[in-house]
């Protein structure tokens, strides 16, 4: 098979858009994923603080709350959980 100049410059552009797209998509999730690290960060930062502050109080009963922030409850999957250990 013999593929012409035209050819290769034609195949050569569609894989400088292909790549040129891919190398974007991969900045935007890489932006994402820094944005979510952050906030993780920020949450751990938080639970840490509640639980040193949760140490320091023995005998009060310790009760944390622990929201997610989807507004989720997992409480279906930890009773499914907790059933299989009986």
């Amino acid at each position: 098979m013999i593929i012409t100049t035209l050819e290769m410059d034609k195949q050569n552009s569609k894989l400088y858009k292909e790549n040129y797209e891919m190398m974007r998509e991969n900045e935007e999730l890489r932006k994402k994923a820094e944005k979510l690290n952050q906030e993780n960060q920020a949450l751990l930062s938080e639970l840490k603080q509640k639980l040193l502050e949760a140490s320091a109080m023995p005998n009060s009963g310790i009760q944390l709350k622990i929201a997610t922030s989807s507004g989720t409850s997992h409480k279906k999957g930890n009773k499914s959980r907790s059933q299989k250990h009986n």
